[in-house]
């Protein structure tokens, strides 16, 4: 069991399809390269009932986290591919405000004392990054770019998955050939 976790690589993203039943699609996930950080806060709210002079009912709504993925660059397949923008004859990308990003899900891995455990999210969604530029003085000092993420359950309420130490070792080999599907259904 892993006591602390100190290092983040290999994001990957996985377009989403959804057809005219509703039922999702995953494509192939595709390497994020530059892979920096990942910072994701849980959305949702405290409900809190007070009766009979005290807290009578209380419970909390997981809507999924909000947050950030801090990228070497945002290449150029992920600007296509999520969100939206389009390539010219003459091999120029376009964004267009009449084109919306597209969901995807986001799997990645943190690096903890007992190896890599790995995640998957399942509703993503991505604004597009801060632009800008400053120059190269005496030293170079490298820029980064930052998505802002969203990520919301699944029609079935799926949020999140995550690999444990004991997790067999082929569905941790095979972890970004495809997104994974949990084998069973929680009951509530």
């Amino acid at each position: 069991m892993p006591k602390v976790k100190f290092g983040f690589k290999c994001a990957y993203y996985s377009k989403i399809t959804v057809g005219q039943n509703g039922a999702i699609t995953y494509a192939t996930p595709i390497k994020l390269k530059g892979a920096v950080s990942m910072s994701l806060s849980p959305a949702g709210n405290e409900v809190e009932f007070y009766a009979e002079d005290g807290l009578y009912y209380s419970d909390s709504a997981n809507n999924g986290y909000n947050g950030s993925l801090e990228l070497a660059l945002v290449q150029e397949d992920f600007l296509k591919d999520i969100l939206g923008e389009v390539e010219d004859t003459n091999k120029v990308l376009q964004e267009n405000v009449t084109i919306s990003a597209s969901p995807f899900a986001l799997l990645c891995e943190f690096t903890t004392d007992d190896g890599a455990k790995k995640f998957c999210f399942y509703n993503c969604t991505a604004s597009r990054p801060d632009l800008g530029a400053k120059t190269k003085g005496e030293s170079k000092e490298v820029q980064t770019e930052t998505l802002s993420l969203k990520i919301r359950p699944n029609a079935d309420g799926l949020v999140k998955v995550s690999t444990k130490t004991d997790t067999p070792a082929e569905v941790i080999n095979s972890w970004y050939e495809s997104v994974y599907t949990p084998t069973t259904t929680p009951t509530i």
